[in-house]
């Protein structure tokens, strides 16, 4: 049977944001949170900048860029493995598995020829429309506009399976020909999560999207990793469950396992570690395993499944996933409270917390991401441009109720300005899909030339107050057009901001601003990431937040399920144990 066409396109959510890469920018990685660009990523972040050597050149790729060229550029420096020049190594296709002894050398991938072979087996085996070289498929997969990072490669190309055996081919052959292998889905990651520092082939999980079972009586739900949490809570609707994990619009389930994300209803609900049962995952030489069985409470052996959520897809390819579901609330309320200062805002919700006081969902916006909402126009009413908390309260009426005033009074005791509700379903439902669309409404505001910095870090929730405060402050002494929003239910907040690309200094400044605040949520013992992940950006922090020796362990686990380092390599941290 004839596979689907590969899609040549952006989807519909994409297509406005959507740019062509600077391809032969050879320091394009760009806002690192470690010095270097290059696949060991050592240094500190201090002295990371950007080459602006080519920034004025034009945004489409040079004339020369055809599939031909595509594939032996990609696959030539994908082939480094590290450092190494593969052009002068025998095919890995002839050389036996590594032995014990060669396993603590840094991983060494397939000669061109050996990716040549690997694309035309695959195609053999899966059919010509199963795997993409084409020029906009590769830059499609190997560049993000929303992402803070960029590599400087891109996939060799791109595979679209359509069941977990499909997969599990990809991986054999992969393996056979030492070719990297980097998971795809939604592609919103915003620290480069799905990019291809050291080329290779990229699987998209467009064709895998479907739920596959559905128990009511068990409140859970199997599906794919391509499934958009927003379509499998509408799919479900008519059964009185949803799924809660509600990051952005956007997102798809697998990216959402890969980064264990969370979302607006956190607060409440937890992030995706809470709500994933079982995986079925496709290992790196193609082995296919199910973590474990389906009850919601089991002590038999390691959790496996834990194990994998999070790992950014560096220690296998997840094609299925069984989640549990929750009851869909009797009631919702959405609640907006103004402040005069982002410190007001922040003790309401750490001490709404304290209390114990039910909401589904807090989220802190500054007065700058009200100013973008009312520009935006989405809610069909303009909001007061101050410092902001949205809630949502949900459950029975009258739980619902007695949440809403003792909310209210705790506010007012914190310099509330005013407290006003969304007066029907659909205002409720605008209001809270602006909040959703913050960072997107923010992009679309963008001029020519400028770009959009974000990131997140999390805190202890009794540190939410000081430093949102701090933080608030040195972005707003820059100058330019920034914000602060996030989960503070969670002690998870985001900053966005935006700069002029082409200016150095500008550049230095904002690298400045934001590598303190991750410097500073560490000392504060909390995280560089609390739901984008660590990808290629914030390898540098991640080292600072847990050790080397913690780090080692994770390396260790890595080399054991991935002893070629071929799945989504360069992510989370390097081969280097110095590094």
């Amino acid at each position: 049977m004839r596979l689907p066409a590969v899609p040549r396109r952006l989807p519909p959510h994409l297509r406005l944001l959507y740019r062509r890469p600077q391809i032969y920018q050879s320091t394009c990685v760009g806002r690192l949170y470690s010095s270097s660009t290059n696949s060991e990523g050592n240094g500190d972040h201090k002295d990371s900048a950007r080459s602006e050597s080519s920034t004025n050149n034009s945004s489409s790729s040079p004339s020369f860029w055809n599939t031909k060229t595509s594939l032996i550029a990609a696959a030539a420096t994908a082939g480094l493995g590290y450092g190494y020049a593969t052009l002068s190594q025998p095919s890995q296709s002839q050389s036996s598995s590594l032995s014990q002894s060669q396993s603590a050398k840094e991983p060494q991938y397939g000669s061109i020829q050996d990716f040549e072979k690997a694309i035309a087996e695959l195609r053999d085996k899966l059919g010509d429309d199963a795997i993409s070289t084409e020029e906009d498929d590769l830059e499609l997969h190997g560049y993000s506009e929303w992402s803070s990072v960029n590599a400087d490669r891109l996939p060799v190309a791109i595979a679209y399976p359509q069941t977990t055996e499909d997969v599990s081919q990809v991986a054999k052959i992969c393996h056979k020909y030492k070719m990297p292998m980097i998971p795809y889905s939604g592609g919103s990651s915003l620290e480069a999560n799905f990019s291809a520092p050291h080329g290779g082939m990229t699987i998209d999980f467009a064709f895998m999207n479907r739920i596959l079972e559905l128990h009511e009586d068990d409140m859970d739900i199997v599906v794919q990793p391509s499934i958009q949490w927003m379509d499998l809570n509408e799919k479900i609707k008519d059964s009185g469950l949803f799924f809660p994990v509600d990051p952005g619009p956007s997102a798809m389930i697998g990216g959402m396992v890969g980064t264990n994300c969370s979302g607006t209803n956190a607060v409440r609900y937890g992030t995706m570690k809470d709500w994933v049962i079982n995986l079925t995952v496709v290992l790196a030489d193609g082995r296919v395993i199910k973590t474990r069985r389906r009850p919601r409470k089991t002590s038999a052996g390691y959790n496996l499944t834990g194990l994998f959520v999070g790992s950014e897809g560096t220690l296998g390819i997840v094609t299925e996933a069984t989640l549990k579901l929750a009851v869909t609330p009797e009631k919702t309320r959405v609640g907006v409270v103004a402040f005069p200062t982002m410190r007001d805002a922040a003790s309401t919700a750490m001490q709404l917390i304290r209390k114990g006081i039910p909401v589904q969902c807090m989220e802190i916006l500054d007065d700058v991401q009200m100013d973008v909402i009312n520009r935006a126009g989405g809610t069909g009413r303009p909001w007061k441009v101050l410092p902001t908390l949205f809630f949502k309260f949900s459950g029975t009426n009258v739980g619902v109720s007695d949440s809403i005033s003792l909310t209210t009074e705790l506010a007012k005791g914190n310099n509330a300005s005013s407290f006003e509700f969304a007066q029907n379903e659909r205002e409720g439902n605008d209001l809270w899909s602006a909040r959703k669309q913050a960072l997107w409404s923010m992009l679309a505001l963008r001029k020519e030339g400028s770009d959009v910095w974000s990131t997140d870090v999390a805190v202890p929730i009794s540190r939410l107050p000081d430093i949102i405060d701090i933080s608030s402050k040195e972005i707003a002494s820059l100058g330019l057009f920034a914000s602060i929003l996030g989960h503070i239910g969670d002690g998870n907040f985001h900053s966005s901001i935006m700069f002029d690309k082409n200016d150095p200094t500008e550049l230095a400044r904002v690298e400045k601003v934001v590598h303190d605040m991750v410097d500073r949520a560490i000392e504060m013992e909390g995280s560089c990431t609390g739901e984008h992940g660590v990808g290629l950006g914030k390898k540098g922090s991640l080292k600072k937040e847990l050790g080397l020796d913690t780090i080692n362990v994770m390396r260790s686990v890595k080399t054991s399920l991935d002893p070629h380092w071929l799945l989504n390599p360069g992510k989370i941290f390097d081969f280097d144990n110095e590094s």
